[in-house]
């Protein structure tokens, strides 16, 4: 009777171990993905915005003055609560320096 019991212990026991490990996994997998499609986010805002600026020089002859330009004229959307966007004009013939960075979030200590 003892014995039966301790294997039914363990056998509880087991379960739960194998349980923990299966949501542990699971949530290790949701973050990377979520990672990775912040990432890809991130690299599409960055190639519409070139690739807007590109196309202003084409039609206009000159590059955009300003990201807010593109945004009025260009159709350019930025979530400016996930990225922030430099963009920097040298010259109205030369393309500007463009960088998208991802917003850290701040942790309250």
């Amino acid at each position: 009777m003892k014995k039966q019991r301790s294997f039914t212990i363990i056998k509880v026991i087991l379960l739960f171990a194998v349980l923990a490990v299966a949501v542990f996994c699971l949530y290790k997998a949701t973050v990377k993905m979520n990672r990775g499609q912040e990432a890809e986010s991130l690299k599409q805002l960055e190639s519409s915005i070139r690739k807007a600026t590109m196309t202003c020089y084409a039609t206009e002859g000159v590059y955009p003055p300003t990201i807010q330009y593109l945004k009025d004229n260009y159709g350019i959307q930025i979530d400016e609560s996930r990225f922030t966007v430099f963009y920097e004009v040298f010259a109205k013939n030369m393309m500007p320096d463009i960088t998208v960075m991802e917003n850290q979030e701040l942790v309250d200590e």
